[in-house]
């Protein structure tokens, strides 16, 4: 009797990690299938450039600015129920994305979804950290990871198959019936945990931290539609200075912060949190953008952008392991630094090739640059562990998870007012005669690569020409972020030589 609840132990707990592994790999799906729906939604819906936008902008801003209230209430009250009602908002924000009919509310419904991603993976991860301990708890978190990656790499493809054979609603039928399955077999398997974590929650320095993200990624967002110098961005910013302001005195009186910023004075971890700034743009925002270029300005089909796009994305299923395996012979932060220089080296060939449409040569070097991206981020976890002391470790990895999600949703915003801001400058250069807001909307449109639509206002111009204003912005964006990389890299290099202080 003993050896059969034994097994049926065993078997709960197999079942539970599956779906909770299932989960983290639905995630980047959603995060993928936002962009390469964007167009078949925009010839269905008719949304403007802001609400177009906001398909990937407002699913980022709210996973990363609710990422860490969410582990905060996994800890707290249960990490099986934040992780079930997580994906049970999953499914109804996807099914409501599925029925909607409105641009703006799909916005809306794609900001739920974020909200649900950040629950999701903070209850998944709390779970896995209670159900594993030991080589066990490497290994499958190695696996969380490695997950991550395949829906990075392939989820463009399947959302782009699914799109071409069925249409994009049924992108997100097919996320809510997996959010649905996992949340069932959860609820069935995933054991609640016996004992909460004991100890003072730093609620007040959780919500001020969220706060300050959110109005500072918001504003980002809102930057290219209002300008600088518009009602919307100052309460943004001033939103953003009263809250940040008011978190950082508050670290300072607090017994136990949330964050404790000294960790910030750490050289060696102050140079390992670049790492995931660094990835984000040279990485991460070009997920986003380069399909928006190949369907948008080059006419690729949503399964023609994917094949292409694999380029990228294919090396981080294979390089993290070489990563590790360099390790035997060259320090980590070296290794690093190599993989982050090669992607500057990438992203150069990417601009060169964007400018004259060389879909072969860009996929060249999108492969460079995504096997230099792929080099730290296998890495970048056991370096912001190791780089501080034993009892910080645990507020290190949570500061380093959420600059690495916040970061993402940053980067983006920073990369969409980039585009716009560069589209505008060639169409200036171009109509220099045209009126203010017209320049500006043509300039939205053409930041999503939406020709069409761009040339519905801009008639004078041919399709090339506005094509070739997407081509100019790309090129002049994809030489920014090789700066900003190279910048972060050396930065990086510098910092990792520092002495790591004594445990």
């Amino acid at each position: 009797m003993t050896e059969i609840s034994t097994a049926l132990t065993i078997s709960a707990k197999s079942s539970a990690t599956l779906a909770i592994l299932l989960a983290a790999l639905l995630l980047p799906l959603s995060f993928t299938g936002g962009v390469v729906t964007t167009p078949a939604i925009s010839h269905e819906l008719q949304g403007g450039p802001l609400s177009l936008a906001w398909l990937t902008n407002g699913f980022m801003l709210t996973f990363g600015s609710g990422l860490l209230a969410a582990g905060v209430a996994a800890d707290k009250l249960s990490y099986k129920r934040i992780f079930i009602a997580g994906l049970a908002l999953f499914a109804v924000s996807s099914l409501l994305i599925f029925l909607t009919q409105s641009a703006f509310a799909l916005g809306v419904y794609r900001a739920l979804q974020g909200i649900a991603a950040a629950m999701t993976l903070a209850g998944g991860a709390t779970a896995l950290a209670h159900l594993h301990s030991g080589n066990a708890h490497t290994r499958v978190f190695s696996l969380l990871g490695t997950l991550f990656g395949v829906g990075l790499a392939f989820g463009p493809l399947m959302m782009g198959l699914i799109t071409d054979g069925f249409g994009w609603r049924w992108v997100y039928l097919v996320l809510a019936l997996i959010a649905t399955l996992i949340a069932l077999t959860s609820q069935l398997f995933l054991a609640a945990p016996q004992v909460r974590a004991s100890g003072p929650v730093d609620m007040r320095g959780t919500a001020l931290f969220s706060m300050a993200l959110l109005a500072f990624t918001i504003a980002l967002i809102l930057l290219p539609q209002y300008g600088a110098i518009s009602w919307p961005l100052l309460l943004c910013a001033v939103l953003t200075l009263l809250t940040g302001g008011e978190f950082y005195r508050h670290t300072k009186r607090a017994e136990m912060p949330v964050f404790s910023l000294t960790l910030l004075r750490q050289p060696h971890f102050a140079g390992v949190l670049l790492l995931p700034v660094a990835t984000c743009y040279c990485y991460v925002v070009l997920l986003i953008v380069i399909p928006l270029f190949l369907m948008g300005a080059q006419g690729l089909s949503e399964t023609q952008s994917a094949v292409t796009l694999l380029s990228l994305t294919a090396p981080m299923l294979i390089f993290p392991g070489i990563a590790a395996w360099l390790t035997r012979w060259f320090r980590a932060g070296n290794v690093a630094v190599f993989g982050l220089l090669l992607a500057t080296l990438g992203l150069l060939g990417m601009a060169q090739a964007i400018a004259t449409a060389d879909i072969t040569g860009l996929s060249i070097a999108m492969f460079v640059t995504g096997a230099g991206a792929a080099l730290p981020w296998g890495l970048m976890d056991g370096l912001a562990v190791s780089a501080v002391s034993v009892e910080q470790a645990g507020m290190a990895a949570g500061l380093f998870n959420t600059v690495r999600v916040a970061g993402e949703g940053i980067a983006l915003a920073v990369v969409m007012a980039l585009l716009t801001l560069f589209n505008q400058w060639q169409l200036h250069q171009t109509l220099p005669a045209l009126d203010a807001s017209t320049h500006e909307a043509v300039a939205g449109w053409l930041s999503g690569s939406h020709i069409a639509e761009a040339s519905k206002l801009l008639p004078q111009l041919t399709v090339r020409e506005l094509v070739h204003n997407v081509q100019y912005a790309y090129q002049v964006l994809l030489y920014g972020l090789a700066a900003i990389t190279l910048v972060c890299t050396g930065m990086i290099g510098f910092l990792l030589t520092r002495p790591t202080l004594p445990r």
